[in-house]
């Protein structure tokens, strides 16, 4: 097989070949952080609007009952529908992790599919962490090899993480090289994502993930049934990259397969924010703590971005709702100046407090080339603050909270993920301590029952 004349074929191969034994123990370890990272944000999505309503549609087209775990509604359904409501719930509370290369969601594409298949096919531990790691691996490099072009237009969670999907569920089902290709051909087709909802404060980022986690599941199955797909999907006359992308690089479909995992590269997120706004939150956290400023000391803030903040950020200017709030550069950094932090609690009760609105309009964004230069593999935090007292102060983070330098360790984890659990009553602490018990124990589990039977 030549890598370079079909890199495609190459990363199918890698796919459907993975062995659990070929995974080193580092990856899987924090394989087992990722999931219970995921598990958290699942919980937290309960009882959210849009995802009940794609919840609602979903359960009235499914079984009542079934194999695979609708985690917000504590009931079993079919693998699609269980996949396509865990995607979207775990997509709301924006704490979902990221890669930053790819700027990508993988655990919101790819846990829900794994999750729900694993169940219904009566697999272990082992079965669940090797597809995880495939459909982060997978999922990472399309991303990768879309590019930055890519994602001023299109959510490469929803695009990108259809191929996840598929090649999450293609691995538990135990497809040839041959099928995976054909998987990622019918997953690719259906890839989609728009960012235009931002604009209107839409419901579409969790349609996104619902529809990724539930076409790239189908998109495998249909594979195993025989059914064939694009063989050049990715980099064909009319396949992805030239529908989607300008500046689309080939070679990172194949980079380093088996050797580069870049499942361990994804950052935890800190903020309950879009991660656009994390670099810069956290250098004016630290410039605040430094120089014990308060919110009415800052006359003014410019938070130096990159251009992918530009373009994601920019549009929101007076966001609507909390959740549009989250992707509200000032109000992200209204919520620091003026509470501390920018977490659930916060963007619930104060997003539009009179505090925040007047600390969000002293602050601007403006492009910083050098953090553009280092974007996407590096996220840098800069601001200036100039005070009412006539200082100019700068304040900087080279990894923000979260990333792999600067990560979370098992108890602060464990905490976020309590944290989710109960915030719209998804889990209580001592459901939560006894499934934080399963899943550092996943590796040894032999069937994958349901963790809140």
């Amino acid at each position: 097989m030549n890598i370079h004349s079909d890199p495609g074929q190459a990363l199918a191969h890698f796919a459907a070949t993975l062995r659990f034994e070929d995974i080193p123990a580092p990856v899987l370890r924090r394989t087992e952080d990722l999931f219970l990272d995921w598990l958290g944000s699942a919980l937290a999505g309960k009882g959210a609007r849009p995802v009940e309503s794609i919840a609602r549609f979903m359960e009235s087209m499914g079984p009542a009952d079934g194999p695979s775990e609708v985690l917000i509604h504590r009931r079993g359904s079919s693998p699609l529908v269980a996949a396509a409501i865990n995607a979207a719930a775990s997509h709301f509370a924006e704490q979902d992790d990221v890669h930053n290369g790819s700027v990508f969601h993988p655990a919101a594409v790819v846990f829900p599919p794994a999750l729900a298949v694993a169940q219904a096919l009566g697999l272990g531990g082992r079965d669940l962490l090797r597809a995880s790691v495939v459909g982060y691996e997978v999922g990472i490099r399309v991303g990768e090899f879309l590019g930055r072009s890519h994602y001023r237009v299109f959510h490469t969670t929803g695009t990108a993480g259809t191929i996840a999907a598929a090649a999450a569920v293609g691995s538990l089902l135990g497809l040839t090289p041959a099928q995976m290709q054909h998987a990622f051909g019918s997953a690719g087709t259906q890839s989609a994502g728009l960012w235009e909802f931002l604009r209107d404060a839409a419901d579409s980022k969790q349609l996104h993930t619902a529809h990724a986690a539930s076409a790239g599941l189908s998109a495998a199955y249909l594979a195993h049934d025989g059914f064939t797909g694009a063989q050049r999907i990715f980099d064909g006359v009319r396949g992805l990259a030239a529908g989607m992308s300008s500046d689309s690089d080939p070679t990172r479909l194949y980079d380093r397969l088996g050797s580069r995992w870049a499942l361990i590269e994804t950052s935890f997120k800190f903020h309950a924010s879009c991660r656009h706004t994390h670099p810069a939150a956290d250098a004016l956290q630290q410039l605040m703590r430094e120089h014990k400023l308060s919110a009415d000391a800052v006359q003014r803030v410019t938070a130096q971005v990159h251009q992918g903040a530009i373009d994601v950020l920019g549009p929101v200017t007076d966001p609507q709702t909390v959740h549009q709030g989250k992707f509200s550069m000032g109000t992200v950094l209204g919520l620091i100046a003026t509470r501390g932090h920018a977490g659930l609690a916060e963007f619930d009760a104060d997003y539009k407090a009179n505090a925040v609105v007047a600390f969000r309009n002293k602050v601007e964004m403006v492009l910083d080339p050098e953090v553009d230069a280092a974007y996407p593999a590096r996220w840098i935090g800069k601001v200036l603050v100039q005070t009412t007292d006539g200082r100019t102060l700068s304040g900087r983070v080279d990894e923000p909270k979260g990333d792999p330098g600067n990560t979370l360790d098992r108890a602060e984890i464990e905490a976020k993920a309590v944290r989710l659990a109960q915030y719209q009553g998804g889990a209580t602490e001592v459901e939560m301590r006894g499934v934080i018990e399963r899943v550092w124990a996943l590796a040894d589990a032999p069937l994958l029952s349901k963790f809140f039977g």
